[in-house]
């Protein structure tokens, strides 16, 4: 059995319901939560797999990793993936489902890597760049990482901008070995 063609069927037939229902927003973020949830509570895999835990109990949890504020159709599709007994590629759907809603709504994520935290103007600075360089919506995501000493690094899409003080070091260190 291919369970990514299961997961992928599954995560289409609820864009399409969340599109028609206008509820695709909501759907999505409900989706992003629970695949979160998979993927920060390794136990939760388990537990839903559990077959001696009752669905009605499962239904329950799997309402909770979708965050407070599921909406109706996320509560109705995973009691059919629940009443299917599919519950297992449930984080595939979750994942699948962002995936297509990223693709339908031309949405990149783009991530900024600096040394010290950035100002909100200049974050938004370099997600209007991403943005103009992708013609799309850009889901910006900023970290600090202090070993890359200054600088910063810029990915979205297969697109990687190193300017790190770490990394020209390395560089520089690397042509003196030659």
């Amino acid at each position: 059995m291919d369970f990514g063609v299961i997961s992928v069927r599954y995560a289409r037939a609820l864009l399409k319901s969340a599109t028609t229902m206008k509820l695709d927003r909501q759907v999505y973020a409900d989706m992003q939560t629970l695949a979160t949830s998979y993927a920060d509570v390794p136990q939760l895999r388990f537990t839903i797999d559990n077959p001696m835990l009752e669905k009605a109990q499962k239904l329950k949890l799997l309402e909770t990793a979708c965050g407070k504020d599921a909406t109706p159709l996320t509560k109705r599709f995973l009691q059919l993936v629940l009443d299917e007994g599919r519950e297992g590629t449930l984080p595939l759907m979750a994942q699948s489902f962002v995936a297509l809603y990223r693709q339908q709504k031309n949405i990149t994520r783009g991530r900024l890597i600096t040394a010290t935290a950035v100002s909100p103007e200049t974050e938004a600075k370099m997600k209007r760049m991403v943005e103009t360089k992708t013609q799309g919506t850009v889901e910006f995501q900023t970290e600090v990482n202090p070993e890359i000493i200054g600088g910063f690094i810029l990915e979205y899409d297969t697109y990687r901008m190193d300017a790190s003080v770490k990394s020209k070091l390395n560089s520089i260190l690397t042509e003196l070995k030659k």
